[in-house]
């Protein structure tokens, strides 16, 4: 693959990634109710998600999932159930206002099921990279190369972006002291919420 090919590709992507998504939000929240290390495992959940959603573009799967609507929607509104579900319970949780933890640390697989839950809720990705991809295929040269460059460089930036939302809510988690700690989950529980509307209003949109 030329430089100037793949440089114009990193330029797609990153302009893709300018406006925060769902899981860009549940990685602040995580993030600041779990700390940066914790919440690199929902960083992983999302980039396994996108992995195999890339492969399955790959693979030429993009027109099954097109031709399977009532799958898509439910995978769609599964997700979004899920988030609300995790949203209101950090919302109603009993806070504690003595700077003390209100509640045990997740465990890393829950923190990895609900990034992977959050980017597996859009199925259509498949077809976003389905559609994205040949922009930037060469027929001259072997696919299966240009494929793997193209998806490592997609994961290695959405990595960095999560990355970058992550270690800035921790930050702010860790500058919030004493009784202003009681309100991190409550602002947590906005964003999962508010990445929860996203996907469902996505889906509303999709419908029509």
């Amino acid at each position: 693959m030329a430089f100037e090919i793949w440089l114009l590709y990193v330029t797609t992507v990153l302009a893709f990634m300018v406006t925060p998504g769902p899981s860009h939000l549940l990685m602040l929240s995580n993030a600041m109710g779990h700390g940066f290390q914790r919440s690199l495992a929902t960083a992983a959940g999302d980039l396994t998600a996108n992995a195999l959603q890339m492969l399955a573009a790959g693979l030429g799967l993009a027109a099954i999932l097109v031709a399977s609507q009532g799958a898509l929607t439910a995978v769609k509104w599964a997700g979004v159930a899920y988030l609300l579900w995790i949203g209101i319970r950090l919302w109603r949780r009993p806070k504690n206002t003595q700077g003390g933890q209100a509640a045990p640390t997740a465990r890393l697989r829950v923190l990895w099921f609900q990034g992977f839950v959050t980017s597996a809720a859009n199925p259509k990705a498949v077809v976003f990279f389905a559609a994205l991809f040949p922009q930037f295929i060469s027929a001259d040269q072997p696919l299966a190369p240009q494929l793997l460059i193209l998806s490592l460089t997609y994961l290695a930036i959405d990595g960095s972006f999560l990355a970058s939302y992550g270690a800035s809510a921790s930050w702010l988690a860790r500058c919030l002291k004493g009784r202003a700690t009681a309100w991190l989950d409550r602002i947590g529980a906005t964003f999962l919420i508010g990445a929860a509307l996203m996907l469902g209003l996505k889906t509303l949109r999709d419908a029509r």
